[in-house]
């Protein structure tokens, strides 16, 4: 069995659908179709919290060793619930074997204080007035054609900024951790975006929160277009090349990931 028929399996067994999987686990309902395709593996975080949901051993899911039950039932009370109890797993596994004391001691305490990064690397001010870093992931948002979005995109060289700097170009944010950065590929967002300009982008809208220029996964792709609201099952995806033409998508097909703040080229949006 490969991992795909693991998983459909489990689903079967306990009368899952992929909706039932993406709410459970937090993940859109493309990744669920990617690890029930077999385009993708789930790894790490998710990886646990789909074997959780499918209440079967993490290496049988992954490896198909051992049985779906490997577990203890003193184990399978004791699943890790917390983003501390899951980094806590994995360090104690063989993926986190290489890795010094010093540095599972810093991951544990991140999490413990529920926070999404490291204190001692990355929040501290910066040495010049109130500068953060802001992390850059190597997302691949198509402004056109669409992107196979990744599961686990890598993360690209840090960019320094001021949020007060933000705040005062009229970005509108709570906490500079929300934002990130992305890059847009394509022709079709130009000239307000243009191809492969960086993109900063907060995390915590997931949801149409009015017109504006999202990052929304559809019909398993990922985009950054504007949408506007079209009666209430629609959204209209525009490009803002005029030599591409608008199409109408339904709202239960779209996904919303995070909403664009600013081009990186200074174009506010």
């Amino acid at each position: 069995m490969e991992f795909k028929d693991r998983v459909t399996a489990r689903m079967r067994a306990l009368n899952l659908s992929a909706t039932d999987i993406s709410k459970l686990t937090g993940v859109s309902k493309a990744t669920v179709s990617f690890w029930v395709s077999g385009t993708n593996g789930a790894k790490g975080k998710n990886l646990l919290s789909l074997a959780r949901v499918l209440d079967c051993s993490p290496d049988w899911l992954s490896e198909g060793t051992g049985s779906p039950d490997t577990q203890s039932p003193a184990e399978s009370h004791s699943s890790p619930t917390t983003a501390a109890d899951i980094v806590a797993q994995m360090l104690s596994s063989k993926a986190g074997k290489g890795l010094p004391d010093e540095a599972r001691s810093r991951l544990l305490a991140a999490v413990e204080e529920k926070s999404n990064v490291i204190a001692a690397d990355f929040s501290r001010p910066g040495q010049v007035g109130d500068e953060v870093w802001i992390a850059h992931y190597d997302v691949r948002a198509a402004m056109g054609g669409g992107q196979i979005p990744h599961d686990y995109p890598e993360m690209l060289q840090d960019v320094r900024v001021s949020p007060k700097h933000l705040r005062d170009l009229g970005i509108t944010f709570k906490e500079h951790f929300h934002l990130k950065m992305i890059t847009g590929w394509g022709q079709s967002m130009a000239p307000t975006i243009k191809d492969r300009d960086p993109l900063l982008v907060d995390i915590t809208i997931r949801e149409f929160t009015g017109d504006g220029i999202y990052l929304f996964s559809h019909d398993e792709m990922l985009y950054v277009k504007r949408l506007q609201k079209k009666g209430r099952d629609r959204f209209k995806m525009i490009s803002d090349n005029k030599h591409h033409d608008p199409e109408d998508i339904r709202v239960d097909d779209t996904h919303i990931l995070a909403r664009v703040l600013l081009v990186w080229n200074a174009h506010l949006v």
